[in-house]
């Protein structure tokens, strides 16, 4: 019985995070040097240009698509959506490769920074609510528990 609940929790508690990696910081840091001769040179009041780097700099931060056993939760820029599995048709791929989550009212929701690539994880931290169309799960979802006692 405890292990039942241990497993429980297990699946409760796990999580995947899809987000834009956080080396593109580096790449806006590196704007904003460039900026900044041009903001402080001649022409007065071009300090305005720092708006870009840092709205940029909340672009990458908020960005981020969280996968849970409850569903979905989007986060974009400027608002948060919460999406629970049972409110979720399924999963549609564009033609860049990027997947939205298609409600029971057909309306599409894009998901920020998962590809095709994520569907699997997706899959596996879903706990079922979303199938594996590539497949890659089968044989993790159909395999026995290893325990203690065993001897695996």
């Amino acid at each position: 019985m405890a292990e039942e609940k241990q497993q429980e929790q297990a699946n409760e508690d796990r999580k995947a995070v899809f987000k834009i990696p956080n080396t593109a910081l580096l790449a806006i840091a590196f704007l904003v040097v460039c900026v900044t001769p041009v903001a402080f040179g001649d022409v007065p009041y071009l300090q305005w240009l720092y708006l870009f780097p840092i709205a940029l700099a909340v672009f990458v931060i908020r960005t981020r698509t969280t996968a849970t056993a409850n569903g979905l939760e989007v986060r974009t820029m400027f608002g948060r959506r919460d999406l629970p599995w049972s409110s979720l048709k399924g999963l549609a791929i564009t033609d860049k490769a990027k997947v939205q989550a298609v409600l029971k009212d057909e309306t599409k929701i894009p998901l920020p920074a998962v590809r095709t690539r994520h569907l699997p994880v997706i899959s596996l931290v879903s706990a079922g609510h979303m199938a594996d169309p590539s497949g890659l799960t089968d044989d993790v979802a159909k395999a026995p528990e290893k325990t203690e006692g065993s001897g695996e």
